[in-house]
Order: C-alpha cells, then sequence, then structure tokens
C-alpha cells in the first residue's frame, strides 16, 4: 500500500522523498487501515450476548430507534454496531440499510428505524460547492415501515418531521 501511495503522489507532482512526505505513505496506510477496520470487526462480537430480556414496549431513539419484543440491547452497542459498518468503503445508503437489519436481525424486534443525515465533503469542497448541503437517508423496517404514525412519532424524535 505504501508502494501505491508513492506512486499517487508521484502522479500529482511530488516528491516523496522531499521531507514532509518522507513518512506520508506509512501514515496514509495506517490511517486508511484505522478508517476500514469495520472489514475485521464482527457485529456479534461488539453486541457480545449483552441482551437483556424486558417486558417493556417503548421505543428507545438515537438516530437509530428500535421497538423491541422481548429483548433489548445495552444503547452504547447501537453507535457500536454503526461503526462497524462505518469504518468501510461506504456508501451512505448502504450504510443506513446495513445498521438497520442487523439491528432486525439481532434484535428481532417490533421494528428498526434509522435515519442519517450527513455532509459529503465531495459537495461541500468539490463539485457543487455547497456548505449547507445535507443527505438524509432512512431505512424502516418492521412497524416503522408499516405504521405511518409510529414512523412519525419516531421522526419527530429526532427532529426531522419538517
Amino acid at each position: 500500500m505504501q508502494g501505491a501511495v508513492r506512486t499517487l503522489l508521484e502522479c500529482i507532482g511530488e516528491d516523496p522523498g522531499r521531507d514532509g512526505l518522507l513518512k506520508t505513505p506509512s501514515r496514509y496506510a495506517k490511517a486508511l487501515l484505522f478508517l476500514t477496520k469495520g472489514y475485521d470487526a464482527n457485529v456479534e462480537d461488539i453486541v457480545n450476548n449483552a441482551l437483556f430480556h424486558e417486558g417493556h414496549n417503548e421505543m428507545i431513539v438515537m438516530h437509530i430507534g428500535y421497538i423491541p419484543s422481548n429483548t433489548v440491547i445495552g444503547l452504547s452497542k447501537l453507535p457500536r454496531i454503526a461503526e462497524v459498518f462505518s469504518r468501510r468503503l461506504q456508501i451512505q445508503e448502504r450504510l443506513t440499510e446495513q445498521v438497520a437489519h442487523t439491528i432486525m436481525d439481532i434484535l428481532k424486534p417490533q421494528g428498526v428505524a434509522v435515519v442519517m443525515e450527513s455532509s459529503h465533503l465531495c459537495m461541500v469542497m468539490r463539485g457543487v460547492e455547497k456548505t449547507s448541503a445535507t443527505t438524509l437517508t432512512s431505512c424502516m423496517l418492521g412497524c416503522f415501515e408499516q405504521k405511518s404514525k409510529t414512523r412519525n412519532e419516531f421522526m419527530h424524535y429526532v427532529g426531522l418531521n419538517r
């Protein structure tokens, strides 16, 4: 990977041997491996049997919401699940769906709702160059997909009932 980075630097007219760039191939490789560590992570290991049986039918909302059947999960596990998939070469639409389907598969709740709103550097720094542009994606499963009242309540809680 370091050789490829050296080649890229040369392709843009830089000297990879000059001061300030000497360690760039190594730093880049290390950063890319860190940013894509989601390929090596296993969601089952993250959840680590941290499921609790609960008799409540309450909705737990972040930008990830679910309505449990009989099993709930520690809240810290939800962002960890999202991180596993976000640390891959990824598009927002697939990321949204992967998080929702994984939670649905693991917990088997009545429904899962995942809404992501992101600012993409490709839209901010180049192309349309719109600093306030955001992209909104959602994946609604189970009762969030089937019942508009449930879906609307979730959207209200996350502040997206515009």
